[in-house]
């Protein structure tokens, strides 16, 4: 029986203070990372005093050196296995039902809940969740000619790109099992990450890939703390994941990765910072093609996939059905309604049949999202109606895609577009979008939009450009407007629209309402009276007496053109 303790040598307490350095952390900090409630086994090791065996190997795990280089003596082999919780020679399947079990309470607190917006309680993730719908053809790569969209039923507005490619949509387990490497897009708010932790979920409770160990990364806090440590490393995160789980032997990791055995869920590719992108993909492209035979499943926006990853299979997640509305609306009043099953299960029943109305048929173009249906269900069972002021939650819905969501999940993003603030951003919003619905466009070339982009970039500096400089900077602006707050969507190539019918009608109506001065305001207003035959403005007329503090004056210059027309 080898000794149950372990000191370093005067070489190897030089080596593991540099580590310490390096890492920048107290005793304090190092004892919190191996789980120990004192730090006197930490000053132990580093004054070369005898430590125990596990605690010691433990402190090399977590400042990366190998401990035997560290130890005076080190035993040759540890015969004491079972102190030492891991055999030298495993059986794979044996290791993978022990690491499983001892990872996991980590990834069901990990993993098992959500925090949802405006809900001040977490909410099971099993208690919510609806099963997504992937399509392995992507409406936004395949070409269309833009007089193909242009006469569209305002009401078929979100079945654009869709056509044939709606009836090839497979269940998101089904993708998974079906592609070992795999990289699920979607817009904001269309559950992406839920998604990668439902995944985790399954998996780690055996009713899917039980035979393997689940691993759930976010990739932002991979770069940064890749960013502190200077080293992008994969296996060096998930060694330390696995300390955490009071797993500490870091050949087992290399023995799971080998043998295939570790789903890694790599989640939020378009949430890490550009300066440190490249880094993080390059580590996935190496990690992938040296443990090539496990299953990796990562997610990104649609709009941030431009640098592909060898190997990867691109599949997005398909808006919401009807009968996927119905099933997460009664999982989302079961859990939130404050009394019982059943008042919540009515209460879904009555949000179903007055979502299904005509008069809320704008209300039906944006919950085919999870987040704007948990929006809507929040209002609804507030008010237990649909509101009739449609401006106040399409507000609600703007400020979460240009900030509110990204603050709630602690993402920080690339500043683009000058840095603009959120109300030249509603400005630019609405300049577009009136431009564009005054014309009648629904759709709109890229080089359309980023010449109104353009246009809006010289008037608000005052600072002059060269047609190339402004051409550059206009189209970053337009992808970061698509890949950030997913407000501009390109619906085919090169192919553009606002990703909701309804916004692109409120920032219309607010841009009338926003007039600079008294004569804007009337020569907008006019202008918007002389579209009083056309049906298409319909909502805009709405939506601007709704904003308007007094809708008098509207409502004369309707009865002045309606006169005229009489007359």
């Amino acid at each position: 029986m080898v000794k149950r303790s372990l000191q370093a040598s005067l070489k190897g307490i030089q080596e593991a203070k540099k580590a310490f350095v390096r890492k920048g952390w107290t005793q304090d900090n190092l004892a919190g990372e191996i789980n120990i409630k004192t730090r006197q086994p930490i000053w132990r090791f580093f004054s070369g005093r005898p430590v125990e065996r596990h605690t010691f190997i433990e402190i090399c795990s977590v400042l990366e050196l190998n401990w035997r280089e560290i130890a005076t003596h080190p035993p040759a082999e540890f015969l004491d296995q079972e102190e030492f919780r891991q055999p030298l020679v495993w059986d794979i399947d044996t290791l993978v039902q022990q690491l499983r079990s001892q990872r996991f309470e980590k990834i069901q607190d990990q993993c098992g809940i959500l925090q949802l917006l405006d809900i001040s309680h977490p909410v099971a993730i099993d208690d919510i969740y609806i099963d997504v719908n992937i399509l392995e053809e992507i409406p936004s790569f395949q070409y269309l000619e833009i007089t193909e969209l242009q006469n569209l039923d305002p009401k078929e507005f979100d079945r654009v790109g869709l056509g044939e490619v709606s009836q090839t949509q497979i269940p998101g387990k089904r993708a998974v099992e079906t592609y070992s490497k795999l990289r699920v897009l979607g817009k904001p708010g269309v559950g992406k990450t839920t998604f990668l932790q439902h995944l985790a979920i399954q998996c780690n409770q055996g009713a899917f890939a039980a035979n393997q160990v689940p691993i759930f990364i976010t990739l932002r806090n991979f770069a940064q703390e890749s960013k502190v440590t200077n080293e992008f490393s994969l296996l060096n995160y998930i060694r330390q994941e696995f300390l955490t789980s009071g797993i500490s032997d870091t050949s087992v990791i290399e023995t799971l990765l080998n043998a295939g055995r570790v789903l890694l869920l790599l989640d939020g590719m378009d949430e890490v910072l550009n300066q440190q992108s490249n880094g993080v993909l390059s580590e996935i492209r190496s990690f992938s093609d040296k443990y090539h035979k496990n299953q990796l499943v990562a997610t990104c926006r649609t709009a941030a996939q431009r640098l592909r990853l060898r190997g990867f299979t691109d599949v997005e997640i398909a808006p919401f059905t009807l009968e996927q509305i119905q099933a997460f609306a009664q999982k989302w009043f079961v859990a939130f309604t404050k009394t019982n099953i059943e008042d919540g299960q009515v209460q879904s029943v009555e949000f179903i049949q007055k979502l299904d109305l005509d008069e809320n048929w704008q209300f039906r173009q944006l919950v085919v999202t999870p987040l704007f249906l948990h929006l809507a269900c929040w209002v609804f069972q507030g008010q237990e109606k649909f509101p009739t002021k449609r401006t106040d939650f399409y507000k609600q819905g703007l400020d979460l895609l240009l900030g509110k969501w990204d603050e709630a999940k602690g993402v920080e993003r690339d500043e683009v577009y000058r840095g603009f603030l959120l109300p030249q951003k509603f400005k630019l919003l609405s300049q577009i979008a009136a431009a564009t619905f005054e014309q009648g466009q629904y759709f709109f070339e890229q080089r359309v939009v980023e010449q109104y982009i353009g246009d809006y970039i010289q008037n608000l500096t005052n600072v002059s450009m060269d047609a190339d400089e402004l051409q550059i900077e206009s189209e970053a602006a337009l992808k970061a407007i698509e890949a950030q707050h997913g407000l501009l969507a390109e619906r085919a190539r090169g192919i553009f629209s606002f990703s909701y019918l309804a916004f692109q009608e409120y920032f219309t109506a607010r841009k009338i309402v926003a007039s600079h001065n008294l004569q804007a305001f009337e020569q907008a207003m006019g202008g918007l009276v002389s579209h009083i035959t056309d049906p298409h403005w319909r909502e805009i007329f709405l939506l601007t007496a709704t904003m308007l503090r007094s809708a008098d004056s509207l409502v004369q210059l309707m009865k002045q053109q309606i006169d005229a027309l009489v007359a």
